[in-house]
């Protein structure tokens, strides 16, 4: 069973620091220099001052980044920027945004939930994490003692009972508001009332959850409950560590949408378009060959089947659509994985086309940049910063759940949840209940 907790989150005094919009941030991974500096200027208790903090030249292992997060952590604290919530709550998140020209709103809630390893109880992962990021958000977790972005979790609700829970509360009050850059409106209402609490971390008992972003937080959050276990930090199965900040989410949520998440291939040779359908014609058919990228998007879209690919090969400026014939052709390149597995159009892409068709004719070693907005693709395709553009269908929410649920993971980046969560609507505490 998931055991979800009501907290005592810790939020910025709006009376103190001023409009929420200029306090909070989007998750480190989403952040460029630009934005870093922008959010930087928006105000001097901005979430990115703990979630991204700069680098400073003669940083050394005693004073660094991480070190810096957690002096303004604490310093936010003993001024009252941030303070701590007097009763255990819920935390009500609502995301107003335009997607793909349609408007959403996706509803779900801030808990506390508590970490298990990945395999051994009802929180599944669904994509494969990288080192890098799990090191890096380790030492933040050091510094700080604090979970300052929360994980991103989906729990199966059909009916929407949970949050039909929540909804008549919320309504009584008004919420807390901020606009990002994006122009996503974010809303947030604190729910304390105890009989609510306990009928919804009753529903959420049976359910499993399953992450749709924060994979590496969550990692992280395992590892560093074992530290504090092995430093002694650690009295009980209640103290702080045993838990992770998460937003939840149903996944029948309306609102909840899943976008693509297309690559630009580099390391590769010069390759032309016929050269590509010389080298796909065996497996797959081809289904377009054009000169324009939103043409052959509008083809991926239309067939609606994850065997269904868009290249974009930028020596010529040609675009094909090619959808694998037989399944099978996956069997081989990937005999370890579920048919599930080996059905989804990333899988397809990296496995059976950029790993297998495209290294063993041409040789070079593909590195991928990511990203989901087909201008993204035009525009570097235009600039010729790839070899080869590959448009990708999303996964579905049935993916997610059959994949995870069967205890394996998708590719990186095999899915992308917008918009991302907000850091600094609430803060949980890895030290204090």
């Amino acid at each position: 069973m998931a055991d979800i907790r009501a907290f005592r989150g810790f939020r910025y005094d709006l009376g103190k620091v001023g409009e929420l919009s200029h306090v909070v941030a989007p998750p480190y991974d989403v952040i460029d220099e630009a934005l870093q500096q922008k959010l930087y200027d928006l105000s001097p208790v901005n979430a990115i001052r703990v979630e991204l903090t700069k680098p400073e030249e003669g940083d050394d292992e005693d004073n660094n980044r991480y070190t810096r997060a957690g002096q303004t952590m604490r310093d936010w604290l003993a001024s009252g920027a941030v303070t701590q919530d007097t009763a255990r709550s819920l935390y009500v998140y609502e995301q107003e945004f335009t997607a793909e020209g349609q408007t959403f709103t996706r509803r779900g809630f801030f808990a506390r939930v508590r970490l298990e390893p990945f395999g051994e109880g009802k929180i599944y992962p669904h994509e494969q994490t990288m080192s890098g990021p799990k090191a890096d958000r380790l030492n933040l977790y050091r510094a700080t003692n604090f979970n300052l972005s929360p994980v991103f979790g989906l729990y199966p609700d059909d009916d929407g009972e949970v949050f039909a829970k929540l909804e008549p509360l919320i309504r009584k009050s008004p919420p807390r508001v901020a606009t990002d850059h994006l122009g996503v409106v974010n809303r947030l209402w604190v729910v304390t009332d105890q009989a609510t609490i306990s009928q919804v971390i009753g529903l959420m008992g049976p359910k499993s959850v399953f992450i749709a972003d924060g994979h590496h937080r969550y990692e992280t959050g395992v590892k560093y409950l074992e530290e504090q276990r092995a430093a002694g930090q650690v009295p009980d199965d209640e103290a702080a560590p045993n838990f992770c900040l998460m937003m939840l989410v149903g996944m029948s949520d309306p609102g909840l949408i899943i976008l693509p998440t297309h690559r630009l291939v580099s390391g590769l040779p010069p390759i032309t378009s016929d050269r590509l359908q010389e080298l796909l014609k065996d497996l797959f058919t081809i289904d377009h060959v054009g000169d324009d990228a939103t043409a052959a998007w509008e083809h991926v879209q239309m067939d609606g089947s994850q065997l269904c690919l868009g290249f974009g090969t930028v020596a010529d400026g040609k675009w094909v659509v090619a959808k694998l014939r037989d399944p099978a052709a996956m069997d081989g390149v990937a005999p370890d994985q579920s048919a599930e597995w080996r059905g989804l159009g990333v899988s397809i892409l990296h496995k059976l086309v950029l790993d297998r068709i495209i290294k063993d004719a041409v040789g070079g070693e593909a590195k991928c940049q990511y990203v989901h907005l087909l201008k993204e693709v035009t525009d570097a395709v235009a600039a010729k910063s790839c070899q080869l553009a590959c448009l990708v269908p999303p996964a579905e929410m049935e993916h997610v759940e059959s994949i995870a649920g069967n205890l394996e993971k998708m590719p990186p980046k095999s899915t992308y949840f917008y918009p991302k969560l907000l850091t600094g609507l609430v803060y949980n505490s890895l030290k204090k209940d």
